[in-house]
């Protein structure tokens, strides 16, 4: 938008302000003394002299301030500039500020001498001839087009002679995450050498900040802008600090450096990026007086497949470096495709060009080859065919779906560039709006392309809108090539999709959109709501997801603190009083506007329209907004008004944890669901754990058998081996810790890690530690124990309940549970550790092995005649008879084994087991000895006797 903002003043001149003349001198000596331009400088005399008459004909900008907050990603900036007026007569003063097209201006004040006027956010109305006109003010209109993701603010006044002018104007935004990165941009284009200009950004993310860097100033407009090919070095004078959730950044360049990267202070845009913490889980959950937001980007998931079709504008207005560009950039990404991924080429001007017919082909050197040859071919000429050109794409894209059994979960898409407006065949926006919808139907994504200043972006934007893509808008001077491929980039790597989150109904409300039908890799998911409850202590939140031959359900409980406690004040645009300094409830308000907004673009309906509007104005004006609905309105203050000042919040590393809440799931307080997700697992005798002790349940023979292994510190054991029926092998790594005081032992050991092979009908395994899951059946998928969360493929279910256990279950026939042992202050003898639990074992073979599966199939008598005497004696109290006679032999496999009665208390000590207890390693029990159960590495999947293999 550009707002022009004209006001004539008629003041008295006011003394002390710097001569044009002496600033000019000044800033002439600075270029002197700068001895690398020395020779330059005399050699543009004349060049000079006109920047000094131009100096002393327009007020000088003595102060340019950009203060910027970014909490949370939701970013404030006031940017405060202040014009002197050193001339003899009253002279115009332009602030001009480039802001992303993203962002939300709050507010906008000004003040010359001892007036200030303060802007107000009003409804926007209905022009009107016949309106009154103030004497020295112009009415606001709106900028017809952006420039590459931005829009321009403007105010004009006339500063009477010897006296200044401030300007301060607010704007707000939502950082967006792609390739990995938020970037935060703001623009320096003073269009003069300021004395004192500072840039300062402070960065407060919970979470932890990672990967921060400010790269080169970016102006793509100016050549040879002072920097090497390939610098990546800060901009000179730049001071870059920061802790873990907390970082500052300053720019604070003198006339001299200003003088180097750009004489007509047209500096370009200051640009930070960053990155946060986090890993696969619900994401992360913030809560702040009774609204939340929900960022969701998990990390180190495989990319799903890919059905692509690139549709080309091949029109002579192509014609040059625009379809040069575009070549490069599709060699490129044609590069960049996997080999699971299919694809197909159109290229289109008044005829319609498919590379190949009828189908779409997988990703080959060859068919890649191909590929690059076609696209090497293609020639400008004729006119602009879009409609036919997106039914032809979209019609292939139909076809392929329907006739051939492709991955359930792969994602397809159609990624279309233009340079112009349709010509050729339908022309009309609204009809090639229908007929794209009606193609399409919902069936896959379509994600615009646009490159110069005739193209249509209002129905780029539309097109990609309603059939849940995104569109980029490219200047024509710009590095198109580069442009196309980093698009390529944010959408090449698909990880999720159809991801949708829910929240209990009865807890929340006005909820942002919750159903994505696309995550793609470095990119970011975000929802806000209101709560309905605030005196609940918790948020249930859960995700769903799809991810490639995995179904992904994860979940987690979120603690809701008190609202004092996470109260922050100084929010830019709410230093008036107004408003809660509810920096959440603004990423809410923010993210609601711009749902509107967009339903209202690809609404048809009058009335729908209408309604959409009003619910978006009424809402920008609640939070004092700048939208297409709104318009900023100047008033004077008053006469004896004080000068308007910056405001702008500091992040202080004090009480941080008080001030803003940010939740992950394993902050929950303890019990809230941990309880009945344990209540809902099926609890088994059959285990190992512990130190480890073993126990065994013999239901026919209603008894239990129990014993310990006394092992060595990084020694493996097989538990189970059924890798040649079944194709399931599970495997327990020792940790070593030292013995308790006064015992009998040297050392104990724990199971670190338990590993589970299974090779039927797929190829995978699972890697369990007390921190996190590694699932590998081909794809690599890192889970943290910390965080609920199912993960079902076809063969294969892992259940996660937070920092409890973890049910793994296999062809719906075997199952088994792994404990989760966490000390939070543990004694040296102590360390986290795994128990392993048989919940069941139908689908294990009669021949499985390994120190528990070789008894999961058979039967063990107990010898001792007397035995059955007594309990007849006893009646029910069969307790008491085992006591009477403690000593008692087990027949195994023909063997005879001593054992004594034991009480043992399993799984975390809330179940019993009487049992006959084994000595020495479970000698004779067991097959062999302890040392036949020592595998050569965790993947091992041979037999205790049998020939090694490995997965």
């Amino acid at each position: 938008m550009i707002l022009w903002l004209c006001l004539c003043w008629g003041f008295s001149p006011s003394a002390g302000q710097p001569d044009s003349e002496l600033m000019a001198r000044y800033l002439e000596e600075q270029l002197l003394a700068d001895y690398s331009i020395v020779e330059q400088v005399a050699r543009r005399v004349p060049r000079q002299a006109k920047f000094l008459q131009r100096l002393e004909t327009r007020p000088r900008m003595s102060e340019f301030h950009v203060r910027s907050t970014i909490i949370s990603r939701y970013a404030f900036t006031t940017v405060s500039c202040t014009m002197v007026n050193s001339g003899s007569e009253a002279r115009e003063a332009v602030f001009e500020m480039q802001i992303p097209a993203a962002a939300f201006i709050s507010n906008f004040t000004m003040s010359i001498g001892n007036k200030t006027y303060y802007g107000e956010v009003t409804g926007k109305e209905k022009k009107n001839s016949s309106d009154d006109k103030e004497r020295h003010k112009k009415p606001p209109s709106p900028t017809e087009g952006r420039e590459n993701g931005y829009e321009t603010f403007k105010a004009s006044v006339f500063i009477p002679r010897k006296m200044q002018a401030r300007f301060i104007l607010h704007y707000e935004e939502l950082l967006q995450r792609r390739l990995g990165k938020y970037e935060y941009t703001v623009s320096i284009r003073p269009q003069q050498l300021v004395g004192r200009l500072r840039v300062e950004v402070n960065i407060l993310e919970n979470s932890g900040i990672v990967s921060l860097e400010v790269p080169p100033l970016r102006n793509s407009k100016q050549k040879g802008n002072g920097k090497a090919e390939g610098d990546v070095s800060p901009p000179p004078s730049t001071v870059i600090g920061h802790t873990k959730t907390l970082a500052k950044v300053t720019f604070n360049p003198s006339v001299v450096e200003q003088t180097r990267i750009a004489r007509n202070g047209i500096l370009g845009d200051f640009i930070i990026r960053y990155d946060v913490n986090r890993e696969l889980s619900v994401g992360d959950v913030q809560i702040l007086n009774g609204y939340f937001v929900h960022y969701f980007a998990p990390t180190d998931l495989p990319p799903l497949p890919k059905n692509v079709v690139f549709v080309l504008d091949s029109s002579a207005s192509m014609v040059g470096t625009k379809l040069k560009q575009t070549k490069e950039a599709l060699f490129t990404i044609l590069q960049d495709l996997r080999s699971e991924d299919h694809f197909n080429i159109i290229g289109f001007s008044n005829r319609i060009k498919v590379w190949q017919q009828d189908r779409l082909v997988p990703v080959t050197p060859n068919n890649i080859r191909d590929a690059k040859k076609y696209i090497h071919n293609m020639s400008p000429t004729g006119g602009t065919n879009i409609n036919g050109a997106l039914q032809t794409g979209a019609k292939l894209l139909n076809d392929y779906i329907a006739q051939n059994d492709i991955d359930a979960r792969s994602v397809s898409l159609i990624i279309f560039l233009t340079d112009g407006r349709p010509t050729v065949g339908e022309t009309q926006s609204s009809k090639i709006l229908s007929n794209t919808k009606d193609a399409i139907r919902d069936k896959f994504c379509l994600f615009t392309i646009g490159i110069g200043n005739d193209v249509d972006h209002k129905l780029l934007e539309r097109m990609a809108l309603e059939n849940c893509g995104m569109t980029r808008l490219f200047q024509e001077d710009e590095d198109a090539a580069s442009h196309l491929k980093g698009f390529y980039d944010e959408i090449g790597t698909p990880l999720l999709s159809d991801i949708r989150v829910d929240y209990p109904e009865d807890d929340v409300e006005q909820v942002t959109q919750n159903f994505f039908p696309n995550y793609f890799n470095g990119s970011e998911i975000i929802i806000a709501g209101k709560l309905i409850n605030r005196t609940s202590d918790k948020l249930h939140v859960e995700v769903t997801a799809s991810n490639s031959k995995k179904y992904i359900l994860l979940k987690t409980d979120v603690a809701i603190d008190l609202p004092s406690r996470n109260d922050i004040r100084g929010v830019p645009g709410l230093e008036d009083g107004k408003g809660d300094n509810n920096y959440i409830e603004r990423v809410w308000s923010y993210l609601t506007i711009k749902e509107l907004l967009n339903s209202r673009l690809k609404s048809d309906d009058s009335q729908e329209k209408d309604n959409l509007m009003e619910k978006a104005k009424s809402m920008a004006l609640a939070y004092n907004f700048v939208t297409p609905f709104t318009v900023l309105k100047m008033k004077e203050a008053g006469l004896h008004s004080e000068p308007p000042q910056e405001t702008f919040i500091s992040p202080s590393t004090d009480g941080i944890g008080e001030k803003v809440q940010s939740l992950q799931g394993h902050k929950a307080p303890p019990g809230i669901r941990r309880e009945q997700d344990k209540q809902r697992i099926k609890i088994s005798k059959t285990s190992a754990d512990g130190d480890p002790h073993f126990v065994i349940d013999f239901p026919a023979s209603k008894f239990s058998v129990c014993f310990n292994i006394d092992g060595e510190p990084g020694d493996i054991l097989r538990l189970v081996s059924d890798h040649k029926e079944s194709g399931v092998t599970v495997n327990g790594k020792l940790i070593g810790a030292p013995a308790p005081p006064n015992g009998h032992k040297k050392h104990r050991t724990y199971f670190s890690t338990i590993t589970i092979l299974s090779n039927k009908p797929e190829r995978s395994y699972l890697e369990i530690t007390p921190k996190r899951v590694i699932l590998d059946d081909g794809e690599r998928l890192v889970l943290s124990c910390g965080r609920s969360a199912v993960v079902r493929s076809r063969s294969l279910e892992v259940a996660i309940s937070a920092y409890s256990n973890i049910t793994v279950t296999i062809r719906n026939s075997i199952s088994f549970v792994i404990l989760i042992h966490h000390y939070k202050k543990p004694a040296p003898y102590q360390r986290n550790h795994l128990g392993f639990y048989i919940s069941n074992s139908k689908g294990l073979s009669s021949d499985s092995h390994g120190l528990l599966g070789q008894f999961l199939n058979h039967e063990v008598k107990l010898l001792q005649e007397s035995l059955n005497t007594r309990r007849q004696e006893v009646g029910q109290n069969q307790t008491e008879a085992l006591k009477a006679n403690p000593t008692n032999t087990l027949k195994v496999k023909g063997r005879l084994v001593p054992v004594v009665w034991k009480q043992r208390r399993i799984y975390n000590g809330q179940q019993e087991v009487d049992c006959w207890f084994a000595k020495n390693n479970a000698d004779k029990l067991i097959d062999g000895s302890y040392k036949d159960y020592v595998a050569s590495h965790p993947f091992d999947t041979g037999t205790s006797f049998g020939t090694i293999k490995s997965l």
